[in-house]
């Protein structure tokens, strides 16, 4: 029920909702001024230039470096990044986000850590769907990643539950990968929006992490023209994830300090 609430409430609070809400309430109290209010809420959140600034912003303003230049580490840490069930009886699971992945697996192939660690992401409304985990361990031995260099942890449905399932998984192979270290030393693999928050959770659980981001949402190219002034529905999108990341970080802190 957790991860229904989790992902239902903040609905609510984003630019969709938001302008919903204040139209309904501008319509109900009989004043234009919040039916306006919500208007200019949809197109300010619907403009690439905001959405791309906000997108840039809650990066962190991080940037992709060369796998060659990632510190060495213990064990490189992937994240789940949602997959999707293709229409159709083979059921064939498709990519929904590979920049995680491949980051990963060059990251192995660039020698730095001797092993690679996948999270078992799962949906409780995809009962059927097989872990991610699995997933991407058959993809990673396709590459060359040999068998015994590769885990995955069980299920898990949210980031924090990813950060307590790999610390539990290293804990058991530590005098394999960790040696005389206290703490095990990772390399975090994540989208670039959600490693703050996802590196918070790592330290909190115990482990050391040197955040290697990807899955960057905005382009080094990109220049100013008339079309970022325009509304889209790329750039709503892009702004609800903003949103959506924000109210995460705010969750997770609220309950960091309540425990």
């Amino acid at each position: 029920m957790q991860i229904y609430l989790h992902k239902i409430l903040p609905v609510f609070l984003l630019p969709m909702g938001i302008t919903l809400l204040l139209v309904l309430a501008g319509l109900f109290l009989r004043r234009h001024s919040l039916i306006w209010l919500g208007v200019v809420a949809l197109w300010l959140s619907s403009t690439p230039i905001v959405s791309h600034i906000a997108a840039r912003s809650v990066e962190g303003w991080a940037v992709r470096i060369q796998e060659t230049d990632a510190p060495c580490a213990d064990a490189i840490v992937v994240l789940s990044g949602g997959r999707i069930i293709a229409p159709g009886v083979a059921a064939v699971s498709e990519w929904g986000d590979a920049d995680r992945f491949y980051g990963g697996v060059e990251l192995f192939k660039a020698g730095k850590a001797p092993w690679l660690v996948f999270t078992g992401g799962w949906l409780p409304w995809e009962p059927k769907a097989k872990l991610e985990g699995k997933i991407l361990i058959e993809y990673a031995k396709a590459l060359g990643v040999p068998a015994k260099s590769i885990a995955t942890t069980g299920a898990v449905v949210n980031t924090a539950e990813e950060s307590q399932a790999v610390a539990a998984l290293l804990e058991q192979k530590q005098t394999v990968i960790v040696g005389r270290r206290a703490q095990p030393h990772i390399l975090l693999v994540t989208s670039a929006f959600h490693m703050p928050r996802a590196q918070r959770l790592f330290e909190r659980a115990g482990l050391v992490v040197s955040p290697f981001p990807v899955d960057f949402r905005v382009s080094a190219d990109s220049e100013l023209g008339v079309m970022d002034f325009l509304p889209s529905a790329d750039a709503l999108a892009e702004s609800e994830m903003v949103w959506r990341e924000m109210y995460g970080r705010w969750y997770y802190g609220v309950r960091s300090v309540l425990q």
